[in-house]
């Protein structure tokens, strides 16, 4: 390997440590403290619930870990929203679990934590999954509610989702394994079956303080909404259990017993380990974003055998397109490329731009792959559309539009990883979180903005000096540095995979070495739903 290589290596290996310090910093939550009071009540944590639950051998697929990283910092954070979702196991069965983290300011429910939650449930219903509540919420933060309880993708979203997933037969299993309170006590309810433990599970929609305001009476919270009370008296919840343990091992043996799912089709063979190692993806990636690069290779190192049977190979060239397989799956890949090419007039650096004749590739590969049932992976490396009088009178906007539309309008499931940049209208054109991909997460090298930083910083300052020199104002070479700089540092903080990820713009920020296996997850999730027929719409040819 040459000093280039090993230079790009250690740069993204250094990435993904930092990535993997700050997921296990995440991962506690509320601290060790509060995990030992947990521990102390005869609970378990979230993350040890959905550990004992799942089953141990398969992968559980995260979604929205670093949901919340940097935000709230007034009321004293939020890691992970307050809750633990993701894809895993139970049985053998696939599906989704969504546990509430009660070391994180008792479950409270703040306004990310509703996104995240919705997101899980839209995950469960594009693709069919069954899902598991683990509920232990002291419910709406209330200094926060105007910003959580009125709004259509606020806290009540999710209990109109629990009724829409009811009428589409997807199984929802609740367990109450703490506090469930207020307009929080329908989302149990609501499922189709509801488990509670005996004596640190409860579920009220007023608890004994509101009570004794509302109407006088005198009441503690177990006889009120204990599990004795609903089990024995109200006949709210089903069955009640003495610890989570067995609670959990009860959903365990509802799952041994669900009937198989429909199938929507999708072709697998055998897998295969890619011929290139997986590992040299780390060398591949520049450590200056600026610089050139192969996609394809990337690509190698992904696919099974590290085949890639390309598609218009000789057209269009600033976007990849081709089939291959991917832990046996078939998908079509669809990725920006970056490397320096001969043309006719010399050496041509793609720079991930998107032109009109790369658009139109795309365009006519999405509705190929949605005639044959062929999932869609996009890898994003992209500056945007080209620009110029060039592009403009060669009908730019018309060819973009074309590769939205049909992308917009695909009905087989898409995948999207942004490797690099994610800039303006090629975050969209290229599958971005407006446009449904069934699952989306971004590679520590990521960046998402509507432009790079400093194009970005550079057309900032001109309007800050505009502004300061309309005032009257006069301004230093050296404050226009000064003032540069800080907008670059302002801006350059935004661009992160983890503020994408801490306002779930992005499912989460993953090293390159996982993304095989979240594919193959998202394809045998999405494998449960079968898909509409592909009706492109109007396009301009």
């Amino acid at each position: 390997m040459d000093l280039e290589f090993n230079k790009n290596e250690d740069q993204l290996k250094q990435l993904c440590f930092q990535l993997q310090a700050k997921a296990k910093k995440t991962k506690l939550g509320g601290g060790e403290k509060k995990i030992k009071e947990q521990h102390e009540k005869g609970k378990l944590t979230a993350r040890e619930r959905i550990e004992y639950l799942t089953d141990k051998e398969a992968k559980f697929l995260e979604i929205g870990l670093f949901i919340g990283d940097g935000m709230y910092a007034e009321q004293g954070g939020c890691p992970s929203g307050g809750v633990v979702a993701g894809i895993g196991y139970i049985k053998g069965r696939q599906c989704v679990v969504v546990a509430n983290d009660a070391t994180v300011k008792a479950g409270a429910w703040f306004p990310i934590t509703a996104k995240k939650n919705l997101r899980a449930q839209e995950i469960a219903m594009e693709n069919r999954l069954p899902i598991v509540y683990l509920v232990d919420s002291a419910g709406v933060f209330l200094p926060m509610q105007d910003e959580i309880f009125p709004d259509k993708e606020h806290f009540g979203r999710q209990f109109r989702n629990n009724a829409k997933m009811s009428s589409m037969g997807i199984v929802q299993i609740a367990a109450i394994m703490g506090s469930c309170v207020a307009g929080g006590a329908y989302l149990p309810i609501m499922s189709d079956e509801a488990m509670i433990v005996d004596k640190t599970g409860s579920i009220f929609l007023a608890g004994s303080y509101l009570v004794k305001a509302a109407v006088g009476e005198d009441i503690d919270n177990e006889t009120l909404g204990g599990a004795t009370t609903h089990c024995e008296i109200s006949g709210v919840t089903d069955n009640k259990f003495p610890n989570d343990q067995t609670c959990l091992d009860y959903i365990r043996n509802l799952f041994d017993k669900l009937g198989a799912s429909a199938n929507a089709g999708f072709d697998r063979a055998e897998s295969k380990p890619p011929k290139s190692k997986l590992e040299e993806i780390y060398g591949l990636i520049p450590s200056d974003r600026v610089k050139p690069y192969d996609m394809l290779e990337v690509i190698k190192r992904l696919t099974d055998n590290s085949e890639f049977e390309e598609y218009k190979a000789l057209y269009g060239k600033t976007i990849v397109c081709g089939f291959a397989r991917i832990d046996g799956w078939a998908v079509g890949i669809i990725a920006n490329q970056r490397k320096t090419v001969k043309t006719k007039k010399g050496e041509m650096q793609m720079g991930g731009v998107i032109y009109s004749d790369s658009a139109d590739k795309a365009a006519r590969f999405i509705m190929n792959c949605n005639q044959r049932k062929v999932p869609l992976v996009f890898m994003q490396d992209v500056s945007g559309f080209m620009v110029g009088s060039k592009a403009e009178h060669g009908g730019i906007i018309k060819d973009g539009a074309k590769m939205v539309n049909a992308m917009a309008n695909s009905t087989v499931p898409k995948f999207t990883f942004i490797v690099g940049n994610s800039y303006g209208a090629g975050n969209y054109a290229m599958c971005g979180k407006a446009y449904d991909p069934r699952l989306i997460f971004a590679w520590p090298t990521a960046q998402l903005a509507v432009m790079s930083g400093s194009s970005a910083a550079k057309t900032l300052l001109q309007i800050r000096v505009s502004s300061l020199k309309s005032q009257g104002k006069t301004i230093s070479e050296e404050e226009e540095k000064s003032l540069l700089k800080e907008i670059t540092d302002s801006y350059n903080e935004k661009l992160s995979p983890f503020y994408a990820a801490s306002r779930l713009w992005v499912d989460g920020v993953v090293d390159p070495v996982e993304t095989r296996s979240i594919i193959s997850m998202g394809i045998e999730a999405a494998n449960h739903a079968p898909i509409e027929k592909f009706n492109v719409g109007v396009i301009q040819t």
